[in-house]
């Protein structure tokens, strides 16, 4: 009931929102939909976590070996719960930005909502891919009605990079199922596929989910869309969306194909995925553009939690679980920041704001908080995960160089701290000009939303272990799936 729910409610009420012309009442039906998926969650999480109630099967595809089969496992249950508390915090935080036919925008992003929380719930391959497009259909349509100015190139590109991911994703479902031993898409008879050549078909679906994420070198579509999209759609890329593609390799990747991760984790983490973060994160140092600065170090941030994954440790990959959660509460904070700047000042640009302690104090103080916990200081939500990926990749047995990788992983903490300190320096310190010398404080809806950010980041930094519970039980159900390492 449970698993069900938390697709139905954002379901329904996207389609009904179609129906609301009038945009406050649009949007105040999109908040309170999300608020109701948000105590769903909750309730999962708690007084109804109950094995019946959280998960759902039924006859969709007989004929095609699929069921409509979901199941909220400890990894379903904390990207869920993003998604769930993350639609509430983007709802409240853009509450001023007016949009034209604002009932289509938010019924899209209830659709997508929608479309992100079966992702995580699918026990069944082709429900999984269902899903995944029905998740990024409806971002299609919000990047190119709702963007900026170069808004058409940037969603034709992100299309086609994504389109052909997809294809490609497909056709290894496609023939992964026809190895099962009873022609079928669930997850459990894809775990029970012996493969005597992997490698072509590890290919197909890595780079599929290797574009989403992104890594190296398919990741050109990222920037250009997190820059032209409106921010609140930002929000959800670059929050939830992204986590799809780290969600699938544990999900459907390390399990399903265990000897080509094992065999192509070292080459794929060393040429790709280590060269990719330092490559973004100089990339972010030279940004002028918040938005573009904060697209790259997002992109090294997702790096080092498929580095975690591919070194195939328990303590790495339960880090590489947490961590999608702390860098979706994160960036959804630094992209609330940039939403506001934009609104208040018709700027991005680090060189045309500064100043803003003097006018906007507790803004400054929210803003520096979700700052030093994007660059991981002790006692944040990202430290934890952070240090548990490095020890995972530093005790892993399937890299030969762990003392090249990890130094080179480090540097990419190294250069956050500094472009992240530097942004902040540019926008909250020195002197004001004549564009911040009228600043004003922020509103009580963004102090609620960041507030709550705030507040989350301390929780999960000086207490994780809740969250180190809820994932113990999947990481060794993967690991002991994905068994070329004795567990």
């Amino acid at each position: 009931m449970i698993a069900l729910l938390l697709i139905l409610v954002p379901l329904l009420t996207g389609i009904a929102t179609f129906f609301l012309k009038k945009e406050a009442t649009a949007k105040g039906w999109a908040l309170l939909s999300s608020f109701a998926t948000a105590a769903v969650s909750i309730l999962g999480l708690t007084i109804l976590n109950r094995s019946d109630l959280l998960q759902f099967k039924c006859d969709w595809l007989p004929g095609l070996g699929s069921t409509f089969s979901l199941r909220l496992d400890g990894m379903g249950q904390l990207l869920c719960l993003l998604t769930a508390i993350s639609f509430p915090l983007i709802f409240i935080s853009t509450w001023n930005r007016q949009y034209k036919n604002a009932h289509n925008f938010f019924a899209l992003m209830l659709l997508s909502q929608a479309g992100l929380m079966g992702v995580f719930l699918a026990m069944d391959a082709l429900v999984f891919y269902f899903f995944w497009e029905l998740a990024l259909i409806p971002v299609y349509f919000l990047c190119s009605m709702w963007g900026a100015e170069k808004r058409i190139a940037a969603t034709f590109k992100f299309f086609i990079y994504t389109f052909v991911g997809s294809l490609l994703m497909l056709i290894g479902l496609i023939y992964l199922q026809t190895q099962t031993p009873d022609r079928s898409f669930e997850i459990d008879s894809f775990y029970r596929i012996a493969l005597k050549r992997e490698n072509w078909v590890f290919w197909l679906i890595f780079v599929a989910f290797a574009i989403k994420i992104p890594v190296f070198p398919f990741h050109s579509w990222q920037p250009d869309t997190y820059e032209q999209s409106p921010t609140a759609v930002t929000m959800v890329l670059s929050a939830i969306m992204v986590k799809m593609g780290v969600f699938a390799i544990i999900r459907w990747l390390l399990p399903v194909l265990p000897h080509a991760s094992y065999a192509y984790g070292e080459t794929m983490v060393t040429m790709w995925t280590i060269v990719g973060m330092l490559y973004a994160s100089l990339l972010a140092w030279r940004q002028n553009d918040l938005k573009r600065l904060i697209a790259y170090s997002s992109i090294a941030h997702l790096g080092l939690m498929v580095v975690a994954i591919f070194s195939e440790t328990q303590i790495g990959m339960q880090g590489a679980m947490l961590q999608m959660f702390n860098h979706g509460i994160n960036i959804i904070g630094l992209w609330i920041i940039v939403e506001i700047l934009e609104r208040k000042f018709g700027t991005r640009k680090l060189s045309d704001l500064g100043g803003l302690a003097q006018k906007a104090p507790v803004m400054a103080i929210l803003f520096v908080v979700i700052v030093l916990a994007n660059i991981a200081l002790p006692l944040t939500n990202a430290f934890v995960g952070e240090f548990m990926m490095f020890t995972g990749i530093f005790s892993s047995r399937v890299f030969s160089y762990e003392l090249l990788t990890v130094p080179l992983a480090g540097l990419t903490i190294i250069f956050g701290a500094i472009y992240m300190l530097s942004m902040v320096q540019k926008v909250i310190y020195g002197n004001t000009n004549e564009l911040t010398e009228n600043a004003t404080e922020i509103g009580p809806h963004e102090k609620l939303a960041l507030g709550i950010i705030v507040i989350m980041i301390l929780v999960a930094g000086i207490y994780p272990q809740p969250f180190l519970n809820l994932t113990k039980e999947t990481t060794e159900l993967i690991l002991k799936e994905a068994n070329v390492l004795p567990f």
